[in-house]
């Protein structure tokens, strides 16, 4: 198995002359065996960074490796559960698992299919057009766990789901995950969801990486300051606000933070996202895990 799951060099996407491009000169690393959040608002380029991944979608320009070969001949190593879940309608429910067997000969598991669907307690004579859009979201992630691939990539997988669905399939998919090495890339909106299960982030917003590492090595990299307005150099000023004689800033610091005059606390992922999406020229942050040369090579 190779050590990286995707790496991409200058990608970019457009979607006709007209309009801005949906991705933007990015160019970074995802190491193999990582559970990888992939956030950003609405229109981001988060979905149309999966569908690259996927092969669905051809680059406008730069190119992106998926576990060190091209999309099209890695799509049988590749599981991906788009965000309207496509399914054949008029399918049962066993016919669709039935499908995935085929369509996957010598890598199918049909028992974890199963205990997805069984744990919704869907009707396998049930088709699919009858079901709700959670219980559409069961049959398609019981595809992509049945698949048993070395990477799984998920649009939005959760939404549809209820508070106690959601909790079980993601702990199913985490379980799983842990298990057999698989390298996971997951976009959600639910912050909470991503920082409980995942190690990894990619930050996407206006058609760019804006951060990208592990999430550990991310918060660490950062710190919020509370204290009197003063001179925060030679730190990076992520956002700042001042609200009377008192400053609150996220800083990306440079060396240690002096523990006087500010109070100082590590960031949440939470914190840590909202303030770059409100702060979109703040610059961006890969960390080495994440990021690759000019020429190519991953940096050390």
């Amino acid at each position: 198995m190779t050590s990286t799951a995707l790496e991409a060099r200058g990608l970019g996407k457009r979607y006709g002359r007209r309009h801005a491009p949906a991705l933007r000169d990015c160019s970074f690393r995802l190491p193999a065996g990582r559970i990888c959040a992939l956030a950003g608002p609405n229109g981001a380029g988060k979905s149309t960074l999966l569908a690259l991944a996927a092969g669905l979608l051809r680059p406008s320009e730069g190119t992106i490796r998926v576990l060190g070969t091209d999309p099209a001949s890695a799509r049988h190593r590749v599981a991906y559960v788009a965000q309207d879940k496509p399914l054949y309608p008029q399918l049962t429910v066993a016919d669709t698992l039935r499908m995935g067997a085929e369509l996957n000969p010598g890598r199918w598991d049909a028992d974890a299919a199963d205990r997805i669907v069984a744990a919704g307690k869907l009707d396998p004579a049930a088709r699919v057009r009858t079901l709700s859009g959670g219980q559409r979201t069961r049959v398609a992630l019981a595809l992509a766990l049945g698949k048993r691939a070395e990477l799984l990539l998920l649009d939005e997988p959760m939404a549809d789901l209820d508070p106690l669905a959601r909790h079980q399939l993601m702990g199913t998919l985490m379980a799983d995950a842990a298990e057999r090495g698989t390298s996971v890339v997951m976009s959600s909106h639910i912050l909470g969801e991503l920082e409980g299960a995942c190690d990894y982030l990619f930050l996407v917003d206006g058609g760019r990486v804006r951060l990208g590492g592990g999430i550990d090595d991310i918060l660490a990299a950062h710190t919020l300051l509370t204290g009197p307005v003063g001179d925060l150099a030679p730190h990076t000023v992520v956002e700042s606000r001042v609200t009377g004689r008192q400053l609150t800033a996220l800083v990306r610091h440079d060396g240690p933070v002096a523990p006087t005059p500010w109070h100082t606390t590590e960031p949440s992922l939470e914190d840590l996202l909202l303030a770059h999406l409100r702060s979109p020229d703040a610059p961006p942050l890969l960390t080495p895990s994440a990021a690759v040369d000019t020429d190519g090579a991953v940096a050390a």
